[in-house]
C-alpha cells in the first residue's frame, strides 16, 4: 500500500514545469556558446580548407550511420507496436501503448544530441587552432566553449525529453504518479539503442583510422603525427569528431535521461509519489544552472603547465559540484521533509555520496592516465625495453586501476542505501519498506552523480576538438610556439577525455543498478506480483549470471575485431599510396583523403550493427528460455563483469596514449626514438580498448537492462523453464 504524503504533496503534482525551464536554459546557454565560438576566425586559407574536409568526412558518415540505424529502428518500432497494440492477454498489449512512440523520440533525441555536438567541435577545430596562435588561454576558452555546446545540449534535450513526455502522460492522459513511473522507465530503450550504434560506429571509424594512420605514418615512415602527407590523416580527424563527441554524447544522453526514469520508478515503489518523482528533475535543473556557473571558472594563465591546465579544469567541475550539493540541502528539505517514512536527510546524504563519487572518480581515472602522474609515467619507462614491456605494464596498470572505481562506487552504494533508510538485516518485518526507501537513495545517488553533467560533459567534449586542432595546426604549417600550445591543449585533452569515460563507466554501473532494481518490480509486477527467487543458488540466475558475463567478453571481442579488420585495410591503403603517388613523401603530392575516410565509413557501418543487436537480442532470448530469474542474473553478470572491464579497458588506453605524448614531450629520446616506436604500438593497442570497446561497454550494461524492462511482461508469460 503506498504511504500518506502530505504537505507540499498538493502542489508538487504541478512542478514538473520546472523541467521545461531547466531545459530551456540549458539549450540557450549551448546556442550562445555556440555563437560565441563561430565568432572567432578559421584562421588561414589552408586551415579552413583543412577543417572543410573533416567536416564534409564527418557529416558524410553521420548520415550513412543514421541511415543504417533508422532501417533497425523502423524494424524494432514496429515489433513494438505489435507488442502494445495486439490484445495478447486479457485484451492488452504486452507493452504500454506508449514506448514505441517514446522508443522513437528517444533515439531521435539521443542522435541529434550527438549530432550538435559534433557540428560544433567540426566547426571548433580550426578556430581553436587560429585562437592558440595568439595565446593558450583564447585557444582553451573556444574549445571549452566548444565542449559546452556538448553538454548543455545533451542535458538540455534530456531533460525536455522526460519533461514533455511527463506532461503528456499527466495532463493529456491523466495518468497517477505510479503508472507514469512504470510507463516512463521503458522509454529508456530508444535512446540506449542509439547511443550503442553511435558508441560502436564511431569508435570503429575513428580508432581504424587511428592505427592505421599511426602504424605506417609514425613506426614505418618516420612522420610526425597528423603530418599532411599521411593519407589517414583526415579519417582520423574525422574520427575523433564521429566517436569522441557525437559518440560520447550519445552514450551520457541515455544515461542522464536513464538514470532520471529508473528513480522515477523506484520513487514510485517506495511510496513516494510525485514528491519522489519530482525530486530527480529538481536535482537535474539545478545542476544545469551549477554546471553553468562552473563553466567560467574554467581559464589559466599564458604560461600555464599541464598540472595548471588539469587544475583549471578541476576548479569548474568541482565548484559546479560543490555548490549544487548546497544547493540540494533545501530543495531536498522542501520537496521531500513532509512525505511520510522518508528521510530527507538520509536522501541528501545520497546526493551527495553520487557527488562525490563522480569526482572521486574522476580523480582516480586522472592520476592513472595523466603523464604528470606516476603510473603513466612508469608505463614510459617501459618502453625503454620494447613494445612488449609497454603492453604489458599497460594491462596491468589498467587492472590495478579498477580496484579504486569499484570500491568508490561500492561505498556509494551502501551509505546511499543505509542513509536513505535502507537495512541490511533482511529478516526485518519491516524489511520491504526499508528495502525501498534504501533502493530510492540509490537512484537518487545516480542523479547526483550526474547532476553536473553539463561542465563535465563539456570538459570531455574540449579533448577531440583540442586534438583537432593540433593535427590542424600540424597539418597548416603552424610556428612552433603555437604547436607547443595546441600540444599542451591535446594533452589535457587526453586526460579530460579519459576522465569523462571513467565518469560515464561510474553513471554507467550506479545507472544499471538502478534499471536493474526498476527491472524487478516491474517484471514482478507483470507476474501479478509473485516473488521472484534471487538467490544465487537459483540455476536460472547462476547460468544467467554466466551469459552476462559472456556476453561482456563476446562483445568486446567483436568490437576489437572490427577495429582490427578496418585498420588492416587502412593500412594497406596507405602503404599503397606511399608506393604509388610518386612525390607524395617529399610534399610534392597531395594524398588521396577519401579513400581513407570511405574505408573507415563501411568498414564501421558494417561492423557496428551485430555487437549492437547482441545487447537487444540476449536478454530476450535468456528471458525466453530462463525467465525472469535468468534475466536478472544476466543483467547482474553485464553489470560487474561489463563495470571492471570497461574501467581497466578505458585506463589503459589512457595511459598508453599519454605515455606516447610523455615521450614525444622530450622524455626517453623524444620523437623518432626506439622508445617512442614502442609507446606508438602501446598506444595502437590502447586505441580500440579507450575508445570503442570499454566506452560501448557502458552502454552495453544500460541497453540490456532497458530491453529487460520493456519486455519484461513478454518473458514473465512465455519462457521455457
Amino acid at each position: 500500500m503506498p504511504r500518506m504524503i502530505v504537505g507540499v504533496m498538493d502542489v508538487m503534482e504541478n512542478f514538473f514545469w520546472i523541467g521545461i525551464v531547466g531545459a530551456l536554459i540549458a539549450l540557450l546557454f549551448a546556442y550562445s556558446q555556440a555563437k560565441k565560438v563561430k565568432q572567432y576566425s578559421e584562421g588561414t586559407p589552408t586551415m579552413q580548407k583543412i577543417a572543410a574536409a573533416i567536416r564534409k568526412g564527418a557529416n558524410a558518415y553521420l548520415k550513412r550511420q543514421y541511415k543504417t540505424v533508422a532501417l533497425i529502428f523502423a524494424v524494432i518500432a514496429v515489433i513494438l507496436a505489435i507488442l502494445a497494440f495486439v490484445p495478447w492477454i486479457n485484451g492488452e498489449g504486452l507493452v504500454s501503448k506508449f514506448v514505441p512512440f517514446a522508443f522513437i523520440t528517444g533515439g531521435f533525441y539521443s542522435c541529434l544530441a550527438g549530432f550538435i555536438g559534433m557540428r560544433i567541435a567540426t566547426s571548433s577545430n580550426a578556430r581553436t587552432a587560429n585562437a592558440a596562435s595568439e595565446s593558450l588561454n583564447r585557444g582553451l576558452r573556444v574549445a571549452i566553449s566548444s565542449g559546452s555546446v556538448m553538454g548543455f545540449t545533451v542535458v538540455g534535450l534530456g531533460i525536455l525529453d522526460v519533461s514533455v513526455w511527463f506532461l503528456i502522460l499527466k495532463y493529456g492522459f491523466q495518468c497517477d504518479s505510479t503508472t507514469i513511473a512504470n510507463t516512463m522507465v521503458m522509454f529508456g530503450m530508444g535512446a540506449s539503442c542509439a547511443a550503442l550504434f553511435a558508441r560502436v560506429g564511431g569508435g570503429i571509424f575513428t580508432k581504424a583510422a587511428d592505427v592505421g594512420a599511426d602504424l605506417v605514418g609514425k613506426v614505418e615512415a618516420g612522420i610526425p603525427e597528423d603530418d599532411p602527407r599521411n593519407p589517414a590523416t583526415i579519417a582520423d580527424n574525422v574520427g575523433d569528431n564521429v566517436g569522441d563527441v557525437a559518440g560520447m554524447g550519445a552514450d551520457l544522453y541515455e544515461s542522464y535521461v536513464g538514470s532520471i526514469l529508473a528513480t522515477f520508478a523506484i520513487g514510485a515503489s517506495a511510496g513516494y509519489g510525485w514528491n519522489g518523482m519530482f525530486l530527480p528533475l529538481a536535482i537535474a535543473v539545478v545542476g544545469v544552472i551549477c554546471s553553468l556557473i562552473g563553466s567560467f571558472m574554467i581559464r589559466t594563465g599564458e604560461t600555464a603547465t599541464q598540472r595548471e591546465l588539469l587544475k583549471s579544469m578541476r576548479t569548474g567541475t568541482y565548484f559546479a559540484a560543490a555548490l549544487c550539493a548546497v544547493l540540494c540541502i533545501p530543495l531536498t528539505w522542501y520537496i521531500m521533509k513532509d512525505v511520510e517514512g522518508a528521510s530527507w536527510v538520509g536522501i541528501l546524504i545520497s546526493i551527495f555520496c553520487g557527488l562525490a563519487a563522480g569526482c572521486a572518480i574522476g580523480y582516480v581515472t586522472e592520476y592513472y592516465t595523466s603523464d604528470t602522474y606516476k603510473p603513466t609515467q612508469q608505463l614510459s619507462d617501459a618502453t625503454e625495453t620494447g613494445a612488449a614491456t609497454t603492453i604489458i605494464g599497460g594491462i596491468s596498470l589498467g587492472m590495478k586501476s579498477t580496484a579504486a572505481p569499484i570500491l568508490i562506487v561500492g561505498v556509494a552504494v551502501i551509505v546511499s542505501f543505509i542513509a536513505s533508510g535502507g537495512s541490511l538485516v533482511t529478516n526485518s518485518e519491516a524489511y520491504t519498506i526499508s528495502f525501498n526507501n534504501g533502493l530510492y537513495g540509490i537512484g537518487i545517488a545516480a542523479i547526483g552523480m550526474l547532476a553536473t553533467l553539463g561542465i563535465t560533459l563539456a570538459t570531455d567534449a574540449y579533448g577531440p576538438v583540442a586534438d583537432n586542432a593540433g593535427g590542424i595546426a600540424e597539418m597548416s604549417g603552424l610556428g612552433e610556439e603555437v604547436r607547443e600550445r595546441t600540444d599542451a591543449l591535446d594533452s589535457l585533452g587526453n586526460t579530460t577525455a579519459a576522465t569523462g569515460k571513467g565518469f560515464a563507466i561510474g553513471s554507467a554501473a550506479l545507472t544499471a543498478l538502478a534499471l536493474l532494481v526498476s527491472y524487478v518490480e516491474v517484471a514482478e509486477s507483470a507476474m501479478g506480483g509473485a516473488q521472484i527467487d534471487l538467490a544465487v543458488t537459483n540455476p536460472a540466475v547462476l547460468v544467467g549470471l554466466f551469459v552476462g558475463a559472456m556476453l561482456v567478453f563476446v562483445f568486446g571481442a567483436l568490437t576489437m575485431s572490427a577495429v582490427q579488420k578496418a585498420a588492416q585495410h587502412i593500412v594497406i591503403e596507405v602503404r599503397r599510396q606511399f608506393r604509388e603517388i610518386a612525390g607524395i613523401m617529399e610534399g610534392e603530392a597531395e594524398p588521396d583523403y577519401e579513400s581513407c575516410v570511405d574505408l573507415c565509413t563501411s568498414g564501421a557501418l558494417r561492423a557496428m550493427v551485430l555487437p549492437a543487436l547482441l545487447a537487444v537480442i540476449v536478454p530476450i532470448i535468456t528471458g525466453l528460455i530462463l525467465g525472469v530469474e535468468g534475466v536478472v542474473g544476466l543483467l547482474a553478470g553485464t553489470t560487474v563483469c561489463g563495470f571492471g572491464m570497461a574501467v581497466f579497458m578505458s585506463n589503459s588506453g589512457g595511459a598508453w596514449d599519454n605515455a606516447k605524448k610523455y615521450i614525444e614531450a622530450g622524455h626517453h629520446g623524444g620523437k623518432g626514438s626506439d622508445c617512442h616506436k614502442a609507446g606508438v604500438i602501446g598506444d595502437t593497442v590502447g586505441d580500440p580498448f579507450k575508445d570503442t570497446s570499454g566506452p560501448s561497454l557502458n552502454i552495453l550494461i544500460k541497453l540490456c537492462s532497458t530491453v529487460s524492462i520493456v519486455f519484461s511482461a513478454v518473458i514473465a508469460n512465455v519462457h521455457l523453464f
